[in-house]
């Protein structure tokens, strides 16, 4: 017979899986190493597994254990939501981390923010916007704005727009074109792509099928390094509109056919948090609002 199940060792098991030492683990939990191996030898016999093998580097999760690492996760997220309901009912305090895109957080949504906060004194909101790869099951972000609908995972999804592309240059490169040349002829232009890193971009696909072969003059990994490099007459670029709109560059095609959605993505263990609701129904309001800027060709932004 098994001993009884004490929830609150799920927290040792992951804190020891994302350590990988029992030291580790202690320190993140404020505890002692000896209390953190009782408690681990106490979980693994209530389970009747073994959920990690003992290495001379550390401990690694086993198959049993590895299969339980995602339950423990929701166990850990049900936990954090039910401590916020208490301690922050009535108000909406506490900091909120939201993940997305630079190129939406710079123009769009931090100048947004003054606008949340006096509404709410008390949030404070972390933004993630580096190249790094944001796991909500992991809580890496409370929620995120993204350009790819997830396919997996407990998470609760909301169309927030469309980011609408075009094809751009600056007036003096376009001037310079040879005289009576097809608009969607490009056989003679300079092209600013996107490294091998970002191939999978629509915009980037685009440019392969329009290039057929041919080099770009300038490859770059970022939106903003696409966007100043378009600026320095280096060629043509894809870009968003509302980007591209904020600058001199002229729109040669408005419609490339790599349009792309806009996603507001909140894992569903923190659907109905007050803090984390107040920022998913602020970013609602401020996209709607944004429809016709971020695709200003389109007379269905949906």
């Amino acid at each position: 017979m098994h001993d009884t199940l004490l929830w609150d060792d799920a927290r040792v098991f992951l804190a020891i899986a994302r350590s990988g030492t029992l030291s580790g683990a202690a320190h993140t939990l404020r505890m002692g190493v000896a209390t953190v191996s009782r408690r681990l030898d106490r979980l693994e016999a209530a389970l009747g597994l073994p959920l990690f093998s003992r290495h001379q580097q550390g401990y690694r999760l086993t198959d049993d254990g590895e299969a339980l690492l995602e339950r423990a996760e929701a166990l850990e997220h049900a936990g954090l939501a039910f401590g916020e309901a208490g301690q922050l009912q009535g108000q909406v305090a506490g900091t909120v981390r939201l993940a997305t895109a630079e190129n939406l957080a710079n123009p769009l949504i931090i100048p947004s923010l003054p606008t949340l906060f006096a509404q709410h004194p008390e949030l404070r909101v972390e933004l993630v916007t580096g190249v790094q790869t944001v796991n909500l099951h992991r809580r890496d972000a409370d929620l995120a704005v993204r350009m790819v609908k997830p396919d997996a995972g407990n998470l609760t999804l909301r169309r927030l727009g469309t980011l609408g592309f075009g094809l751009y240059g600056t007036g003096a490169y376009l001037d310079a074109r040879s005289p009576g040349v097809d608009a969607a002829s490009f056989d003679r232009d300079d092209f600013i792509g996107w490294n091998e890193t970002q191939s999978h971009l629509p915009a980037a696909r685009w440019m392969t099928r329009m290039l057929r072969g041919r080099p770009c003059r300038v490859e770059t990994g970022t939106l903003a390094a696409q966007l100043a490099a378009a600026k320095a007459g280096l060629g043509l670029a894809v870009l968003p509109h509302f980007l591209a709109r904020q600058t001199d560059l002229v729109c040669l095609l408005p419609e490339l056919g790599v349009d792309q959605p806009i996603w507001l993505v909140i894992h569903s263990d923190l659907a109905h948090s007050r803090r984390v609701r107040a920022v998913a129904d602020h970013l609602i309001a401020l996209f709607e609002r944004a429809r016709t800027v971020l695709h200003p060709f389109s007379g269905d932004p949906r």
